[in-house]
């Protein structure tokens, strides 16, 4: 599964596409809550004390010109044993 362009699920890790957003990027997405425009989740910024930590984000299945993807899912911040769980309850 690793790739997709969305629907996401809670807990998927999505890369910021560079040409969605200069800031973030290819900054690493963990999604905490999806909508149906996007997800929303956090992304970890590096930096001591007030300068770092995390950040809430918002992100859209696509950029603005309605085709290309604004990320693409690189893993799942579940463990292991909880995705064999729920793989054998479906």
């Amino acid at each position: 599964m690793d790739g997709r362009e969305g629907p996401w699920d809670v807990d998927d890790i999505i890369q910021v596409s560079p040409g969605h957003d200069k800031r973030f990027g290819s900054c690493l997405l963990v999604v905490s809550e999806v909508k149906s425009w996007g997800v929303q989740g956090y992304v970890t910024i590096p930096g001591d004390g007030e300068q770092g930590g995390n950040a809430y984000y918002r992100l859209p299945y696509k950029q603005d010109d309605g085709h290309t993807p604004a990320g693409l899912r690189v893993g799942t911040a579940r463990a292991r044993s909880q995705e064999n769980e729920d793989q054998r309850g479906s």
